[in-house]
């Protein structure tokens, strides 16, 4: 038997082959069951997106090559949809909606990172993760409820709408990330904070930043878990 395998939407099915076909024959019936498996993603697609967004396909690691030229034997069919893009514009407009809008400061303050860079939500380039967090010190303290415009927090409550919506296309999750930087990192350079640390976070002085500067952040791959 020679098994082959096809990769779409985050999904890796593997197909068996009965090795006394002819490679030929072989090739034939792993591209079929690879487009069945393809239409099935958009169809999925549709219902999440409300549209089939586009693909690449890959064969055996060769872009845009015939899906009958794949190995008969081991071959590989990757379809790679362009999904992240249009979850991430919409967790971004999101975010700002349920944002508290009292100074605005808030509302202008989420940063979103490709992998380890910062990046624009509307033009992201490709990485394996994307991760939205805010800048301003008492983004916690929003994300708890402490905010009368915001009671039930943002981002966990956007990453469960973004995870109900596009759950079947792409991992979404909520979390806590670090950013020592900007508005969050000059506070955790403060006296108050360094107290603050000092009361809460006992131990190693040099893990209080990483502590201080931990904010709420919405983490999306592609595939699902």
């Amino acid at each position: 038997m020679a098994l082959a395998r096809f990769k779409s939407s985050g999904l890796d099915v593997r197909l068996t082959v009965a090795a006394s076909l002819s490679p030929e024959r072989r090739r034939a019936l792993i591209a079929e069951h690879a487009r069945e498996g393809l239409r099935e993603s958009q169809e999925i697609n549709r219902a999440a997106l409300g549209h089939v967004p586009g693909h690449d396909t890959f064969v055996d690691g060769r872009a845009e090559a015939p899906l009958t030229s794949v190995n008969p034997d081991r071959g590989v069919i990757v379809f790679r949809f362009h999904l992240l893009r249009q979850v991430i514009k919409w967790v971004d407009e999101m975010l700002i909606v349920h944002s508290p809008v009292l100074t605005e400061r808030y509302a202008r303050s989420h940063i979103w990172f490709a992998d380890d860079g910062e990046m624009d939500p509307l033009n992201p380039p490709p990485a394996e993760r994307y991760i939205v967090l805010n800048g301003q010190p008492y983004a916690r303290k929003v994300e708890r409820g402490q905010s009368r415009q915001a009671p039930d927090g943002v981002y966990e409550s956007v990453a469960v709408m973004a995870k109900k919506r596009f759950g079947q296309v792409s991992y979404i999750g909520f979390g806590f990330r670090s950013l020592p930087s900007g508005a969050i990192g000059e506070w955790a350079q403060t006296a108050s904070a360094e107290r603050l640390a000092a009361r809460f976070r006992k131990g190693d002085p040099s893990k209080r930043e990483d502590w201080l500067t931990r904010q709420p952040a919405i983490i999306i791959e592609e595939g699902t878990w």
